[in-house]
């Protein structure tokens, strides 16, 4: 059990710091619902409500597609760009797919090799990309969840200011469901932009995030 735990610390650790902060969201979430309500002289909502409400959903829905859209585009595009002496980055010189060699498919997999990645034709191409199209999945099924999630939220709001509710069209091409989502994404784009450059100069000794603490600026890990 404790070597389980040493070996997954990584996930354990993320996974109980995500449930903390999902539970800390829903405790302040509910406290300001509730102000706006007492202010707007609605009745207050428990707490089980308002975790299954509209509100809560489009909050945490909008948080996670950013999130995966991140992990999505930099997955993807780091296969093509690079950036000069960025632990974050492939060398210059090994853009684009690798060998198959390389990548230890078909019949050059090891033994204990996945079996997707010995099996050959579309099944190994299928896996071949399939972190991609999992990160894809979830980005665009919480996107939508956002976007349905958000049209409720969104028209309740329309409702006690006695106009009428909007169809999911016309959310999805509403102000509302836009600002959401473009200040989500604009945040996530600058992290993961200014990660790759500041692993240039930067440092960190013992994260595999990070060069060696000596190397070079202008060295990029293999």
């Amino acid at each position: 059990m404790r070597r389980a735990l040493q070996d997954n610390s990584l996930s354990i650790v993320f996974g109980l710091l995500l449930l903390a902060t999902l539970a800390g969201q829903s405790f302040v979430g509910l406290a300001g619902y509730n102000e706006q309500a007492r202010t707007d002289g609605l009745a207050e909502i428990s707490w089980g409500r308002y975790v299954t409400s509209s509100s809560f959903g489009v909050d945490v829905a909008e948080n996670w597609q950013s999130e995966y859209l991140q992990f999505t585009l930099y997955i993807l595009l780091t296969v093509w760009l690079v950036q000069r002496g960025s632990s974050e980055s492939k060398k210059p010189e090994d853009a684009g797919f690798r060998s198959a060699e390389e990548e230890r498919i078909g019949e050059f997999a090891d033994a204990d090799s996945p079996s997707t990645a010995s099996a050959g034709g579309w099944v190994t191409k299928l896996y071949s990309a399939s972190l991609t199209l999992v990160m894809a999945t979830i980005f665009l099924l919480s996107w939508a969840a956002q976007g349905v999630a958000g049209r409720v939220a969104y028209n309740e709001e329309r409702l006690r200011d006695l106009l009428d509710p909007l169809p999911l069209g016309a959310y999805l091409v509403s102000p509302d469901f836009w600002d959401r989502t473009l200040q989500n994404w604009q945040s996530e784009l600058l992290a993961v932009g200014s990660m790759a450059i500041f692993a240039v100069f930067l440092r960190q000794r013992g994260s595999p995030e990070s060069k060696p603490v000596g190397a070079p600026h202008s060295e990029t890990p293999g």
